[in-house]
């Protein structure tokens, strides 16, 4: 029995693999003119289906939206009861019915013609309703479903998928959309703390930073890193230029070689060479080097200056994950 579910499994997937080759080989000037159709469009992208197209039309205005191109998706039933005021004469509709029949979707065509939107078919049938009313028709047929009673769509559902993808990152791609910009639209979750959050946002500032002049003996600077709850302290000679930092490593060495900790001066005993790290620093980056050099704290510096420090405490704090 378990072999039979890894047939059908396999052949699914098979199936839907043959009908993104298909819709390659049907890509032609129609997705290029539809992409420069919403490039120049002033207005936004409405993404309209019903149905299994409906949940691939979310979908692909969701990918729209997050990737650059302002898009939202409108159900057929509710555009027919007021919600097709959503949409302007500025305005692109993508309208998606593998058929190119689909009740709901046909009877919106002329009212979208006469509000002057533009609209787009992505369909599997090139001479339906649908394709005849549009501006330019995206070719998603496919030689067959991989439902075995060829009634459930799937092999044409991936198609319409794909096809919004290879939409969004075109268009993303002739935008030159960046990662920051990617980064303002996922502030939330995990996504966004990688992409947003930065040495800045983290590090402790002013008197929260643990400081000892070059002079002070090991012992004085034990009280100031107890005081912080940091691990360590930065050294900094006369002009608040930074020379070091001694680290709770650093007094274990010390403590292996019997150094006077009362006599001894701070300079003598500390790391000459930080991990330093600029304010911008992202804080993915940060947790990287930490883990890459097993460190618990850097330094951000600016004109040899220290303007903050981070611990990996407050990196976990805030969310950030190692990858």
């Amino acid at each position: 029995m378990t072999n039979n579910h890894l047939a059908h499994a396999k052949a699914t997937i098979q199936c839907e693999q043959s009908a993104l080759a298909d819709i390659i080989d049907h890509l032609d000037h129609n997705f290029t003119e539809s992409c420069d159709l919403i490039l120049n469009s002033s207005g936004r992208c409405l993404v309209l289906g019903i149905g299994k197209s409906g949940h691939i039309a979310r979908k692909i205005a969701s990918t729209l939206a997050s990737t650059g191109t302002p898009a939202f998706y409108i159900h057929p039933t509710e555009a027919s009861h007021g919600d097709l005021g959503m949409i302007t004469s500025e305005d692109v509709v993508i309208g998606i019915s593998y058929s190119g029949e689909t009740a709901e979707l046909i009877i919106l065509l002329p009212l979208i013609k006469r509000i002057g939107a533009k609209l787009i078919a992505i369909t599997g049938q090139i001479n339906s309703s649908l394709a005849q009313s549009a501006n330019h028709v995206i070719n998603a047929n496919v030689s067959k479903e991989a439902c075995p009673l060829g009634l459930a769509p799937t092999s044409s559902t991936t198609a319409c998928l794909a096809l919004g993808d290879a939409l969004a990152i075109a268009l993303l791609s002739a935008k030159k959309f960046s990662s920051d910009d990617f980064a303002i639209r996922h502030p939330g979750g995990s996504l966004g703390k990688r992409l947003l959050l930065r040495a800045s946002d983290l590090m402790r500032k002013g008197d929260a930073i643990p400081r000892v002049n070059q002079a002070t003996s090991i012992a004085d600077a034990l009280v100031e890193i107890t005081s912080k709850r940091l691990g360590a302290t930065t050294v900094t000679g006369d002009q608040g230029e930074l020379l070091g930092i001694f680290t709770d490593g650093d007094l274990r060495r010390c403590l292996d070689k019997k150094v006077d900790l009362f006599s001894t001066p701070i300079d003598q005993v500390m790391t000459n060479s930080p991990f330093i790290i600029s304010p911008d620093t992202l804080a993915s980056s940060i947790m990287q080097l930490m883990q890459h050099n097993k460190i618990t704290q850097v330094l951000a510096i600016h004109e040899n200056a220290v303007v903050g420090i981070i611990h990996l405490h407050d990196l976990l704090d805030a969310g950030v994950t190692p990858p």
